[in-house]
């Protein structure tokens, strides 16, 4: 028996490093790719806002394919949608570490972003049918699967400068290869083909189209505005066609028969507020980090190795909290971390405010320290709930969901964070100020949101150590186990009239 259980854990683990590596490798390329601005925008002689381009275009087509790559790890099996997802990934890196312009590498950007979005909702597939019916096993891989991502954010910007100071920008792409080959090899390997097909495979092209212009059309009007001779009525235009293709989204997803994001989701406990909460993490920290990149090679002086290793707290904070999270769920509900999460993280923005260009890196420490606790703390959390509030054909399309409202939450954070700052030193120092205020208004929000609006799940879920069972959903075809784990909350509510 105990020879058993050890090499189930052993299985576990390898299975929690598989599909780590893909998420780690997503989100490496954020912000491995942010301390290269500096130098990129110098190698290629462009602006401040082909800059954003270069973040945006990849967060863009990320999010945009997320909700089609959910449904299609539904549809034709995790695993295949997994290594499929690293083959395209490593030949856009190719693609980015060979680009001769501006142009070419804001394209394999976008080819990266869907490589991106192939990796994430089999990697969280995957992992779930590796756990079975265990949801505390599952909510401690889920952290462990968090905190590689956590890990990889804090360690990007350290990676990045060590390379750039030996090799150049373009090898933060080029080192993705190898690394991305040999992980589809063993995904073959290691995963069977067991449930490869789901349910059947049926894409929506309209709601795929429309979520296209809707998201491009707003982050485009943001960097724009950034621009000394915007031109408002274009801008007004833009801002006119992502509220148009928006309301049009909504109505598509409201009458097909297959909706990328079915609108009944919003019925299931805590679907809605975590997923608001998403888009207010990822808005706020990918946001300030874009800014922090400018403030520290412009504002205070940095190398791009100095500005790497100076976001080295955030690796070792990740990691804690991203593991604490799952015991901390366990034991006071999975809405307790949220909240303390986004309170701790708005405490780290708000020390943000006190830094100018003469600041000490002593100075910049807790906020480096603060940030990345409370948005360890509160993601894996958050993660849970909507992976438990949906049945199991239905994981890729909900890890889909939330991982494209994440990322579109990152997407316009850099467009409206990057138009507060400029390239003079006097700009960038205000505009990370104001980044860090109008964070702290957003998480404070988020936090009044998940704490009204998940009372009922909070309180179900501390009951019996942090699972939840209720009724299952309307779904004839779902087992017990995999009902929603909580009775409606008040987000729900609100959304009862969808669908």
């Amino acid at each position: 028996m105990n020879a058993s259980t050890s090499s189930s854990s052993r299985s576990i683990g390898f299975h929690v490093a598989l599909t780590s590596i893909g998420f780690a490798v997503v989100q490496l390329d954020v912000t491995i790719v942010n301390v290269a601005l500096p130098r990129i925008g110098a190698d290629l002689g462009v602006s401040v806002a082909s800059l954003q381009w270069v973040v945006a275009a990849y967060t863009l087509s990320f999010a945009v394919l997320l909700l089609t790559a959910g449904a299609l790890s539904d549809a034709l099996g995790a695993r295949s949608a997994y290594s499929a997802g690293f083959a395209v990934f490593a030949l856009a890196s190719s693609m980015c570490g060979l680009a001769p312009d501006a142009g070419s590498l804001i394209g394999a950007r976008a080819l990266q972003g869907v490589g991106a979005a192939l990796l994430v909702p089999s990697s969280l597939a995957l992992l779930r049918d590796a756990c079975g019916n265990d949801s505390a096993l599952r909510a401690r891989c889920v952290g462990q699967w968090t905190a590689a991502g956590g890990v990889s954010i804090a360690a990007g910007p350290i990676v990045g400068g060590a390379l750039l100071s030996t090799f150049g920008w373009q090898s933060i792409f080029l080192v993705n290869v190898p690394l991305c080959m040999a992980a589809a090899l063993l995904t073959l390997r290691t995963f069977d083909a067991t449930a490869q097909r789901l349910k059947a495979a049926r894409i929506d092209l309209a709601g795929q189209a429309l979520a296209l212009v809707a998201l491009t059309a707003l982050v485009a009007s943001i960097i724009a505005a950034s621009a000394p001779a915007a031109n408002h009525d274009l801008l007004t235009a833009g801002f006119l066609v992502a509220a148009l293709a928006t309301v049009a989204f909504c109505r598509v997803e409201a009458t097909t028969d297959a909706p990328m994001l079915p609108l009944e989701f919003f019925r299931r406990p805590g679907f809605a507020c975590a997923i608001i909460f998403g888009v207010v993490a990822n808005l706020t920290y990918y946001g300030v980090v874009f800014v922090l990149t400018l403030y520290l090679q412009h504002g205070v002086g940095y190398s791009a190795f100095e500005a790497g290793l100076a976001y080295l707290p955030l690796t070792a904070t990740f990691i804690v909290s991203n593991v604490v999270s799952g015991a901390v769920a366990a034991r006071y509900g999975r809405r307790f971390p949220i909240i303390a999460g986004a309170l701790i993280g708005a405490t780290g923005f708000a020390l943000l405010t006190r830094l100018d260009a003469f600041s000490s890196y002593r100075a910049m420490l807790p906020a480096f320290a603060l940030i990345p606790l409370g948005m360890g703390l509160a993601v894996p959390a958050m993660t849970t709930v909507v992976l438990s509030s949906v049945e199991r054909h239905w994981t890729g399309t909900a890890a889909g969901a939330l991982n494209a409202a994440r990322q579109v939450g990152g997407a316009v954070g850099v467009a409206l964070f990057g138009a507060l700052a400029g390239a003079d030193r006097n700009r960038i120092i205000s505009g990370l100020h104001g980044a860090a205020r109008i964070s702290i208004a957003l998480l404070i929000v988020a936090a009044l949101i998940v704490w009204i609006g998940m009372r009922r799940v909070g309180h179900a879920s501390r009951a019996d150590g942090g699972t939840v069972r209720a009724a299952p959903a309307s779904d004839a075809s779902a087992s017990s186990h995999d009902a929603p784990d909580a009775p409606m909350g008040t987000c729900q509510r609100m959304h009862s009239g969808s669908r």
